[in-house]
């Protein structure tokens, strides 16, 4: 079984396994996983996607038999086109040809958080069975090279390319129901609560009076924030104070001690743990940010 994707049987000709030539993310918490797979003389995938998957083919065109749920397919999809499944969904696949392949497996979770932060609260990605998107490629070239490399531009540097994955995924293959899904939070009643914690940062929130806000119970407020967030109320207000902590960094006004009290977090050292852990670096590369040249690159591809 690859890792990240799901629980899923790979096999190739030889009834083994095929070839991983990278897998795997930069440290901190992106929601992206990569990988680069070789099948020789022929391809067969069979089982359940657990993340959301988007399959890039990096072979020349080949002629493919796939089942995503009650949908098939016989097609010939050339160099570069992808494939998008979403988590949850039963996959078949099978080709008769060796093939090379980027899979890039997103976290349902930062999808959604990612969605939320870009006014597309409940958004869901689309199947597609074949299709072309060339910002995707591009990063997702850039995403196996860093993997391949042992991510010599660091985690900042990845962080920036699975935000810019994530936003294409959100511009152009994912769609927004023009009502709420039950159970889950409005978007009118999101824009109210993250309204209140940005006005709050440098103090106490409780989860009783975001959950009064929204007119729930705390536990019940907690699940449905969840479900549509992709995260708990304390993780989102976590990840607005790290943003907001960000920000104030780079501008470089105040000190880190000052800037962990502005935004809530009990002193520097609780900041400096929390940086760590989402972003996998220190508040001093933080401050810094990714190299601006390597960004200047991508800005063609990335902020979907």
């Amino acid at each position: 079984m690859l890792p990240a994707i799901g629980d899923l049987s790979w096999v190739q000709g030889d009834g083994k396994e095929p070839t991983m030539v990278a897998s795997g993310g930069a440290a901190g918490e992106s929601g992206i996983t990569v990988m680069r797979v070789h099948f020789d003389e022929s391809v067969h995938v069979t089982g359940t996607v657990r993340q959301h998957a988007v399959f890039f083919q990096m072979s020349p065109e080949m002629g493919f038999h796939c089942r995503f749920a009650d949908r098939a397919l016989w097609h010939r999809p050339g160099l570069g086109q992808l494939a998008i499944v979403p988590s949850g969904v039963d996959i078949v696949v099978d080709a008769d040809d060796s093939l090379d392949a980027v899979l890039v497996a997103i976290d349902p979770s930062r999808f959604a958080l990612a969605a939320a932060e870009d006014s597309a609260l409940d958004a869901r990605i689309i199947e597609r069975f074949i299709c072309f998107d060339d910002a995707l490629l591009e990063i997702a070239r850039r995403l196996s090279l860093e993997c391949v490399r042992s991510y010599p531009n660091g985690p900042l540097f990845w962080t920036e390319l699975a935000s810019g994955f994530m936003d294409g995924l959100i511009a152009r293959h994912s769609t927004v129901a023009c009502r709420p899904t039950k159970g889950t939070l409005g978007r009118a009643a999101f824009a109210r609560l993250r309204d209140y914690i940005m006005a709050h940062l440098d103090g106490a929130i409780e989860v009783t009076a975001l959950a009064e806000m929204a007119g729930r119970s705390p536990f019940h407020f907690s699940r449905v924030f969840a479900r549509s967030v992709g995260v708990t109320p304390h993780r989102y207000i976590v990840h607005l104070r790290l943003q907001r902590a960000i920000e104030l960094m780079r501008a470089g006004r105040l000190s880190l001690a000052e800037i962990a009290a502005r935004t809530g977090f009990a002193d520097q050292s609780h900041l400096t743990r929390w940086g760590k852990r989402v972003y996998g670096v220190s508040l001093t590369e933080l401050a810094i940010g990714p190299d601006p040249a390597k960004l200047a690159e991508l800005a063609p591809f990335l902020g979907g």
